[in-house]
C-alpha cells in the first residue's frame, strides 16, 4: 500500500491509501456526513456515546467543526473523515485524540464506518495509513486504541494493523448509555519500524 502525505493549506494533511483519502472535516462535509451517520444510526450505536438530540444538525456540526480546528491548532486532536477515492464519497472516519506531549509522547485513536461500507477493509487501509503519520509525522512514541470484548471486527481490525493487547479496563467508557468493559491496544514506535 502506497501511502502519500498531501499538504492542501489550511485544510491540512491528506493520507491516501489504495482505495481512500483521509482528511479533516470542513464545513461543506456536513450533508453527506449527517446522511451517513443517519443511515447508519442503528448500525452504530452500540460501539458509541449516546448521540446528543441536535447531533446531526448543521449547527451541532459547526460546533464539532470549531472543536476539531481548535484541537488541531492546540495539537491535542487530529480528526479525519474517511472518503472513498473513486468517488470522492465519506464512508466513515477517524480521530487521533487525547494527543499528550512531553514525557508520555502518545494519543488515542478512534474510528467509525459507515454501515453499508462496513466489512471491506476500508478502516484497515485508513488505520494502517494514519500509523506512520502519528509516528513520522507528529512525531509521537505511543498510539493507544480500546476496543470492546464482543467488537470482534474492531479486534482484528487492530491486531492486523500490529496493535497489541496491553490488558482490560473495566467499565472504561460510557458507550451507548451504560460503563463498557474495553480491551486496551498500544503501539509503540518500535512496533512500527519507527524507532525513537
Amino acid at each position: 500500500m502506497t501511502l502519500l502525505r498531501v499538504v492542501t493549506g489550511d485544510a491540512g494533511p491528506v493520507l491516501r491509501t489504495q482505495r481512500t483519502f483521509l482528511r479533516a472535516p470542513i464545513m461543506s462535509d456536513h450533508a453527506a456526513w449527517a446522511e451517513l451517520r443517519a443511515a447508519s444510526r442503528d448500525f452504530l450505536k452500540p460501539w458509541e456515546p449516546t448521540w446528543a438530540e441536535d447531533d446531526l444538525t448543521r449547527a451541532a456540526f459547526r460546533r464539532r467543526i470549531k472543536r476539531y480546528q481548535r484541537e488541531t491548532r492546540e495539537d491535542t486532536g487530529y480528526p479525519f473523515f474517511l472518503f472513498r477515492a473513486t468517488d470522492g464519497r465519506i464512508i466513515g472516519g477517524a480521530t487521533l485524540s487525547n494527543v499528550r506531549r512531553g514525557v508520555s509522547q502518545c494519543c488515542s485513536l478512534g474510528y467509525w464506518m459507515g454501515a453499508e461500507h462496513s466489512g471491506r477493509g476500508y478502516m484497515t487501509e485508513a488505520v494502517r495509513a494514519l500509523i506512520p503519520f502519528v509516528f513520522d509525522e507528529l512525531r509521537l512514541h505511543r498510539l493507544e486504541a480500546a476496543s470492546m470484548p464482543h467488537n470482534a471486527r474492531s479486534i482484528a481490525l487492530l491486531e492486523s494493523a500490529g496493535f497489541v493487547r496491553e490488558g482490560m479496563a473495566r467499565r472504561y467508557l460510557l458507550i451507548d448509555g451504560r460503563w463498557q468493559d474495553h480491551i486496551l491496544f498500544g503501539m509503540v514506535a518500535d512496533d512500527a519500524g519507527r524507532p525513537r
